[in-house]
């Protein structure tokens, strides 16, 4: 992401190496936030997920420094709890939200209401109701039902602001399970089949409700800013069209999150200001075109800046070296990184704790799983001496590994270790066999 860090020292900032996050060194010994990355293997044990909160902080400033106009919501999907939560909160950034869960914790550390948007294509009523109780500042609509729903939920004497989630019918992300912009997705309302302009049409009817713009989402992990200019020219087609429907102007345009990030050292992420330079050219210049007013833009990056915040810390267990291939197991996997059997993604990793002088080779990472499709990373280089014992850090972990970590062979999830200025604390504390058995109340 190229982000300036100062670092506990004072010294001067310097700028990020992808995929590793801004504080994380290498030399003398391994370490993140000023903390030895092996400190927190003896202290917390692994696998355990280490997220650096400068890094976090300094990819929210990032955004408002580039967009200084528009509202940057945290997508909290891709990585919540409530030291996250707090740091949003503090950074004076809103928070997305799409499930009751995470909407209580963001209630839990008292983060703004009005600075919260509710998504989901298939809210329930109960989490409608969650959502109007609170207050939160903005409901995405994404479906005709939701309309009607959502209204009846609303106190007498208030007016809930609405988005519509508007179909754009662009194909962008890495993976075609991330991608969310095009027709045949389950998100949305379609410009073609005329949902949209139903949509419209509907709350425009509802007094409790009060439309205020329109949002978009085009998919995860996109790495250009095309897809976004292409985006946000037909999203301010689409306010035209309105305004010369209904003689109404909407104030605000929501184009979405997905920028991406670097996973392996080889790669770039899609950097704030790129983006900015490319969304807030093509917005101005089809407003103007239009004549219509410049609409108050919202994003919603959430990878973008959870992402490179995070590594994971995994222990060896097994090196096994077969005709064809050397396999180096760990003591995590799929449970705690699903993304590379969802999606084939890749991840890159480096030995620390102790060095070697041997030549890397390609190894398959993988972990201690049941299950073929347990693979951490592919082709990764790594000392020919790897052994059971060493410790192994993989970067850009901070986003869809703890929020989507499963219990997987009753394997119980790691825990989250924050680090800032030299010191370590747990923010998520290890899931146990204790915690898995008290869910189970067969006997």
């Amino acid at each position: 992401m190229g982000l300036r860090q100062h670092d506990q020292t004072g010294h001067e900032p310097r700028f990020a190496t992808e995929p590793w996050s801004a504080t994380t060194r290498f030399l003398p010994v391994a370490a993140t936030g000023g903390v030895p990355l092996m400190d927190i293997v003896e202290r917390f044990g692994t696998p355990a997920y280490v997220v650096d909160e400068a890094d976090v902080r300094g990819r929210c400033h990032a955004f408002r420094a580039v967009l200084p106009d528009a509202d940057i919501v945290y997508a909290a999907k891709a990585f919540l709890c409530r030291a996250m939560a707090t740091w949003i909160r503090e950074e004076k950034l809103g928070l997305d939200v799409c499930s009751g869960g995470e909407l209580a914790i963001a209630e839990s550390v008292g983060f703004p209401a009005e600075r919260i948007i509710f998504h989901g294509n298939a809210k329930t009523p109960h989490e409608l109701l969650e959502a109007v109780n609170y207050g939160v500042g903005r409901i995405v609509v994404d479906n005709l039902a939701e309309v009607t729903r959502l209204a009846m939920l609303v106190p007498p004497g208030r007016r809930q602001k609405v988005l519509l989630r508007v179909i754009p019918d662009i194909e962008a992300g890495a993976h075609e399970a991330i991608r969310t912009g095009g027709e045949g997705q389950k998100f949305g309302l379609s410009i073609a089949s005329g949902d949209t302009a139903a949509a419209v049409a509907r709350v425009l009817l509802q007094p409790e409700l009060r439309l205020v713009g329109l949002h978009c989402h085009l998919g995860s992990q996109i790495r250009t800013a095309e897809p976004y200019e292409q985006a946000a020219r037909i999203m301010i087609e689409q306010l035209a069209h309105i305004r010369d429907a209904y003689g109404i102007v909407l104030p605000e345009l929501d184009l979405g999150g997905g920028q991406g990030i670097a996973y392996l050292e080889a790669e770039h992420g899609l950097t704030p200001d790129d983006y900015a330079r490319t969304v807030l050219k093509a917005v101005e210049e089809r407003s103007a075109a239009l004549n219509l007013p410049v609409p108050r833009l919202t994003i919603e990056p959430g990878r973008s800046i959870s992402g490179p915040a995070g590594l994971t810390l995994y222990r060896v267990i097994a090196v096994k070296r077969s005709l064809t291939r050397t396999f180096v197991a760990v003591d995590g996997g799929m449970s705690d990184n699903p993304r590379p059997s969802l999606y084939g993604a890749r991840y890159t990793a480096r030995l620390i704790g102790r060095r070697s002088a041997l030549a890397p080779r390609q190894v398959t990472l993988v972990g201690h799983h049941c299950e073929a499709g347990d693979v951490i990373a592919e082709s990764v280089p790594l000392p020919s001496d790897i052994r059971p014992g060493d410790v192994i850090a993989v970067p850009a972990t901070g986003a869809y590994h703890h929020s989507m970590a499963s219990t997987y062979n009753l394997t119980g999830r790691p825990p989250v270790i924050a680090v800032a200025d030299g010191a370590a604390r747990m923010v998520v504390r290890r899931e146990e066999i204790d915690d898995l058995l008290r869910r189970d109340v067969g006997l």
